[in-house]
């Protein structure tokens, strides 16, 4: 009996452990492998041949795992490049010396490229002992042919609960106090974060990647809500930008390893058009930040239910000896209660493209998004799973990294 490897990559997500509690329970159910190891820090951990054994994972680690936020395998942001035949070489090395059949791999966009990757370099080059399969995450919600990433919908419970929470602070002054609040989310390149602090409803203004900026129109809404109710709250996704392209966000962005804009200072650009024009004398801003993706104490029990049966389900289709190079996903099934199934779909096909929320649920003006956006949003957030509390903190288990 062969062995499988489980590891994480990219930005954490407060349910990414519940998709290896997943693969590891779904193991101990169904011993497909003779060992489950994680790869510690991703491909860059595994080419160093950095695992643990999980195979024998207590029911209470499990729990406790399901709850812990960020990465407890440990993350990485290496990029595999395909011309780099080095690195595939000895990541076989690596599989064949551990006697791993099987690499399940968390991640987002880019993960999923790793997954096409390696799994084309093993047909190209008539290795058929080893494969490789996609489990998706991400906060931003923004893989393709998923109804919905694991991670996105506890992130978005928190905005809005926070946005919902801060709300309350900001309008606890009188009428005599304008001021406007500017809550500023993650989302680079789609809006899916920021929308999701309309389910507090109480939202005044709403800026997203996928609806160019207009400050003419975003100061006139902003005067109208301060002149109305003397305070206006905005949402804004950090990705935020003008009809050129060009970001809203302070200062010069810069990119990551993988080309992406690293941003941040939207909320302070807003801050500045709206002091400078006089329309309000106070603006406070909160920039969630890794906040969103790390809080974890009040998961969306739809969320982490999700991961880990898509855990579950990636460790059964791998029962099939020709299934590689695909990603494990979610859709919606048709009918009045929600609900999903699961389903396959070629990792190549996921990679690198970004799904944008859907512009015909902006509402124009920067007022919100629409019914047919709440709809979708609402049953993501339903529940909070049971937490396990230790010293009146909720318990994690000790990163794998770090023992």
């Amino acid at each position: 009996m062969s062995n499988c490897i489980v590891a994480q990559s990219g930005g954490p997500t407060s349910v990414i452990n519940a998709t290896v509690a997943g693969v590891v329970k779904a193991n101990q159910l169904n011993p497909i492998y003779e060992h489950v190891y994680g790869g510690l820090n991703g491909i860059e951990g595994i080419l160093a041949e950095r695992f643990v054994d999980l195979t024998n994972m207590s029911e209470e680690e499990n729990h406790i795992l399901q709850q812990t936020p960020s990465s407890a395998l440990g993350s990485c942001r290496y990029k595999l490049k395909r011309d780099n035949v080095e690195d595939f070489q000895k990541l076989m090395d690596v599989m064949d010396k551990h006697d791993v059949e099987t690499l399940f791999y968390i991640g987002g966009n880019d993960s999923m490229d790793t997954v096409a990757a390696l799994s084309e370099y093993a047909a190209n080059n008539g290795i058929t002992d080893k494969r490789f399969v996609g489990c998706p995450k991400t906060v931003d919600n923004d893989l393709m042919h998923i109804d919905h990433c694991p991670g996105f919908a506890s992130a978005a419970k928190f905005i809005a609960m926070t946005a919902l929470q801060t709300w309350l602070d900001v309008n606890v002054y009188p009428a005599s106090r304008k001021e406007v609040f500017i809550l500023e989310t993650m989302g680079r390149d789609a809006g899916w974060l920021a929308a999701s602090a309309c389910l507090s409803e109480k939202i005044d203004v709403l800026i997203l990647p996928e609806q160019p900026f207009d400050k003419d129109v975003f100061l006139k809404r902003v005067s109208e809500c301060v002149e109305a109710r003397s305070k206006c709250y905005v949402v804004v996704s950090e990705g935020a930008r003008y009809a050129d392209g060009t970001y809203i966000s302070a200062g010069e962005s810069k990119n990551d390893l993988f080309g992406h804009a690293v941003l941040g200072g939207a909320g302070e650009a807003l801050k500045s058009m709206i002091i400078d024009s006089g329309v309000a004398p106070r603006c406070k801003v909160q920039d969630l930040s890794t906040a969103q993706r790390s809080h974890a104490s009040e998961q969306s029990y739809v969320d982490r239910a999700e991961a880990y049966r898509l855990g579950q389900s990636a460790h059964m289709h791998s029962a099939d000896k020709s299934f590689t190079g695909q990603m494990v996903a979610l859709r919606r099934r048709e009918g009045e209660s929600y609900d999903v199934e699961y389903f396959t779909i070629a990792a190549s096909e996921v990679a690198n493209y970004v799904k944008n929320f859907p512009e015909e649920w902006i509402l124009p003006e920067y007022r919100g998004i629409s019914e047919e956006a709440f709809a979708y949003l609402r049953p993501l957030i339903d529940g909070t799973p049971y937490i396990i509390y230790k010293n009146g903190l909720p318990a994690h288990v000790e990163p794998y990294y770090l023992r």
